[in-house]
């Protein structure tokens, strides 16, 4: 009779390195906002280049995208994961009614 060890032999698993995945300091979901936020740039860009010309286009261009680093630098500060911050003072009067 043959040991366990010897009929089912034990391979390496690789399990990951457990870590959120980044991509040039941007991590997990931001990276689809960044994502976003560069398609929506491009988008606006052709738009603004169409009705009004060159300049505005590129001035869109640069809002957009301003406003899209600065919304994930924001975000990434909190936390990759969203919470919820209560602001203010909450006083219970009564915990049950009777």
């Amino acid at each position: 009779m043959k040991g366990r060890d010897e009929r089912y032999p034990d391979y390496p698993l690789f399990k990951g390195l457990q870590r959120p995945l980044e991509f040039m300091g941007i991590q997990g979901r931001y990276i689809y906002w960044a994502a976003g936020s560069a398609g929506g740039a491009i988008v606006g860009f052709v738009i603004a280049y169409c009705l009004a010309g060159f300049v505005a286009g590129l001035v869109v261009l640069a809002v957009i995208l301003s406003a899209g680093i600065s919304l994930i630098i924001l975000k990434q500060r909190k936390g990759l994961h969203t919470k919820k911050n209560q602001k203010g003072v909450y006083v219970y009067a009564r915990s049950k009614k009777k």
